[in-house]
């Protein structure tokens, strides 16, 4: 499903215009980047909960010359969705 085709169906579910829910959607992700980005989780209890997480450094292969190479550490969303959505 595409942002548009949810756009839509969170129009038609909620009754707002296309124009607004398509504000609501955008306002919904921007809350939620804001929130992870200050090291907050966000959790909807019985759908998900997302963090952000450090990655430690590791090594690896270049897998075209085989030589060992250094992943720096970085930061990643750790995300887990609920069983309720999945099944």
């Amino acid at each position: 499903m595409t942002k548009t085709e949810f756009v839509e169906k969170y129009a038609e579910k909620t009754g707002m215009s296309k124009k607004d829910a398509a504000a609501a959607v955008n306002a919904f992700f921007e809350v939620t980047a804001e929130a992870l980005k200050a090291g907050d989780k966000v959790v909807f209890p019985g759908t998900f909960k997302a963090e952000v997480t450090e990655r430690a450094e590791r090594t690896g292969r270049n897998p075209q010359t085989g030589e060992p190479m250094v992943f720096p550490a970085k930061k990643v969303i750790k995300a887990k969705l609920s069983d309720k959505l999945l099944g």
